[in-house]
């Protein structure tokens, strides 16, 4: 719903206007081929998409896992030196880990880029680089306009190396148990908990957290760690909300689909997404997660395996 105030009244609208452009967006060139119908026939290069989640594998309705796609094989074999991956992994995981996996395998709402066509294609930069500097709105990818070419090169290099490392792997699928990530130290996560990581400003042992580590285990209890809005898709007070301020003295909230630098995108009553410049409209975004946002790019490894090992101790 978008709702529309002024000093003493809040009126509901099914749809306004807001003064602005509207973006016209390409899909995006990081997501693989988009959902099959049923009774479609999967396409065999498609990553995450080229299944579906409604697509169908020889008709029987089921999605078709990507573990069983043969991955694509770069066009041209690169080597990067050691110094150069290591500063696009810290890159890389600030920047695209979000979406995209702290090792690019993929994230709840970003694609498996050791599986990308895009970054298998790619030599020195010529189609990451259009992608990262552009951005793909309509998939929730912001534009990286005046990101260094210093950083990019760094970020280039270490997605390279990990489509490569993984694709010298002896299998397709890969698991992991759970003892497999309780390597930290629970104390440690306490007190990081409590302290430098400020989780206790919202968060609590004995209350939202309480118990859980009987609920969750292994990749799951992670994924509530690093990604707690479940790609947005898992409802609640997740989502964040833009507050438009109009010419007229009244503002219009509605929830954000995408936002970057420039642009953020909203969707309307009827759930269709409308995107508007941010130089033409005065905008304030409203996210409860951005507090985890800015602690994907602070987290060292001993955190992040401290933390879940004292989360997992909550039983």
């Amino acid at each position: 719903m978008i709702l529309c105030r002024t000093m003493n009244t809040t009126l509901t609208f099914s749809f306004m206007l807001i003064t602005g452009v509207l973006i016209a967006q390409p899909p995006s060139a990081f997501a693989q081929q988009p959902p099959q119908q049923p009774n479609q026939q999967p396409n065999p290069q498609g990553g995450r998409g080229g299944g579906g989640r409604g697509g169908g594998a020889g008709g029987g309705g089921r999605a078709q896992s990507p573990a069983s796609q043969a991955r694509p094989k770069p066009v041209e074999k690169q080597t990067f030196s050691p110094e150069l991956i290591r500063a696009g992994e810290v890159r890389f995981g600030s920047q695209c880990g979000f979406c995209h996996g702290k090792d690019a395998t993929g994230g709840e709402s970003g694609t498996d880029l050791t599986r990308s066509d895009v970054v298998a294609k790619d030599v020195g930069g010529s189609t990451i680089g259009p992608v990262v500097h552009e951005g793909r709105p309509t998939q929730g990818m912001p534009a990286f306009k005046d990101l260094p070419k210093a950083d990019l090169d760094a970020i280039i290099a270490f997605v390279h190396t990990q489509m490569d490392k993984f694709a010298e792997l002896g299998g397709n699928r890969r698991q992991v148990d759970a003892s497999d990530l309780l390597t930290g130290n629970a104390e440690a996560g306490r007190a990081y908990f409590n302290g430098a990581g400020k989780c206790s400003t919202c968060h609590s042992p004995t209350g939202d957290l309480a118990g859980i580590g009987k609920r969750q285990t292994g990749l799951a209890l992670l994924q509530r760690l690093l990604y707690p809005g479940g790609g947005r898709g898992g409802g609640g007070n997740s989502q964040p909300k833009a507050t438009f301020l109009l010419n007229t003295g009244q503002t219009v909230i509605a929830p954000v689909a995408a936002e970057d630098e420039f642009s953020v995108t909203v969707l309307d009553p009827m759930g269709a997404r409308q995107t508007y410049q941010k130089s033409a409209i005065k905008v304030k975004i409203d996210d409860p997660l951005s507090t985890h946002f800015d602690l994907l790019g602070k987290y060292t490894d001993a955190d992040m395996h401290n933390v879940y090992a004292y989360l997992e101790s909550l039983k």
